[in-house]
């Protein structure tokens, strides 16, 4: 019997760092299905996140989440986009270890652009800039823990930020 597939890549960062963006051109570009845990969870559920946050509590956020993952890294040959929290679970960066990730890091002015400060972003909901900054003390460690590979964001497009993921990785890119 064969190993179950797992992820070709899969994508780490916090907020506004693009995943889900650059995650659809690396799909694109490798031939390959597009995953994002937060959309898995979103459809589980029946409702967006902020509402789950809202009704459940992020504790039952985060299960779903754990949840989510395994299910995507252990039966998916694609790109995957994990949240930004879910590297916070000691259980999700166990499975993510043996995996090809990559931490996309951003800048806070650049997330701000990205993600907006006005977005439904249930853990940025009060003083958005500073509870980012506390998210990324809190969770850049988590990042860098799990990563294969470390892609700076800054002042680049969804197309160079996949090319210096490619690149990284040593990923054939058929676009080149």
């Amino acid at each position: 019997m064969s190993a179950p597939a797992t992820p070709a890549v899969v994508l780490v960062g916090p907020p506004g760092s693009g995943k889900s963006t650059v995650g659809r051109v690396l799909a694109e570009r490798l031939g390959l299905p597009f995953r994002d845990t937060d959309a898995d969870i979103e459809q589980a559920a029946g409702k967006p996140i902020p509402e789950i946050f809202v009704d459940e509590g992020e504790p039952h956020f985060r299960q779903l989440e754990r949840e989510a993952v395994r299910a995507a890294v252990t039966g998916f040959p694609g790109v995957l986009a994990l949240g930004g929290g879910a590297v916070m679970a000691g259980e999700t960066r166990a499975l993510l270890a043996p995996l090809p990730v990559v931490f996309l890091e951003v800048a806070l002015g650049d997330a701000v652009k990205r993600v907006g400060l006005d977005a439904p972003r249930p853990l940025l909901a009060v003083n958005p800039r500073a509870r980012w900054r506390e998210l990324m003390e809190a969770r850049r460690p988590l990042y860098l823990e799990v990563a294969t590979a470390v892609v700076d964001t800054e002042g680049r497009t969804p197309e160079q930020v996949a090319d210096a993921v490619l690149e990284a990785l040593e990923l054939k890119n058929p676009h080149v």
